[in-house]
C-alpha cells in the first residue's frame, strides 16, 4: 500500500490551487526570439549514469517558481514523454516532467541503458507554459 507522505499531499494541494489560478491568469506571453537548448547533452550522444544535464536559455530570465517578473521563467525537463502538457495548464510534475522551480540550470540524472528523449519546456511563476511556449528541440541520447 502507497501512503502519501505530508510533503507528496502539500505539492498536491500546491499543484491544484496552482491550477485553480492559472485558469484565471492566462497565459505569460513569451518574449520575441525567447529560446531553450541544451548545453550537454548533445543530441546523439553516447554517455553514463548518472547524466549531467546542463540548460541553455535566451531572451528569457530565469527566476524561481511563484516569483512574477517580467521576461523570466524555470525550467522543465521532459524525460522520455511521447506527448506534450497542456500549454494553459501547469506542467506535471512526476518522474517524467521533471521542475526546476528553484531557478537550477542543471541537474544530474539517474537513467537506465538504453535511449532515452530529453526536451526542455519553460513555464511562468506558475509552471504554465509562454505564449507561445519556450521549448527545446527533443533530443535522443543512449546511456551506456
Amino acid at each position: 500500500m502507497n501512503m502519501i507522505t505530508n510533503t507528496q499531499r502539500f505539492f498536491l494541494y500546491s499543484v491544484l490551487a496552482v491550477s485553480m489560478v492559472s485558469a484565471a491568469h492566462g497565459a505569460t506571453p513569451a518574449p520575441d526570439g525567447a529560446a531553450v537548448y541544451f548545453v550537454s547533452p548533445m543530441d546523439g550522444q553516447t554517455v553514463s549514469s548518472p547524466v549531467t544535464v546542463r540548460f541553455g536559455l535566451e531572451g528569457l530570465g530565469v527566476a524561481p517558481a511563484g516569483v512574477e517578473r517580467g521576461s523570466t521563467g524555470h525550467h522543465h525537463l521532459l524525460v522520455d514523454v511521447d506527448d506534450l502538457p497542456a500549454m494553459n495548464q501547469p506542467v506535471p510534475a512526476d518522474d517524467r516532467h521533471i521542475h526546476f522551480g528553484g531557478g537550477q540550470t542543471q541537474t544530474t540524472l539517474e537513467l537506465s541503458p538504453g535511449e532515452h528523449t530529453l526536451k526542455l519546456l519553460v513555464g511562468d511563476h506558475l509552471h504554465v507554459p509562454h505564449e507561445p511556449p519556450v521549448m527545446s528541440e527533443q533530443i535522443t541520447i543512449t546511456v551506456e
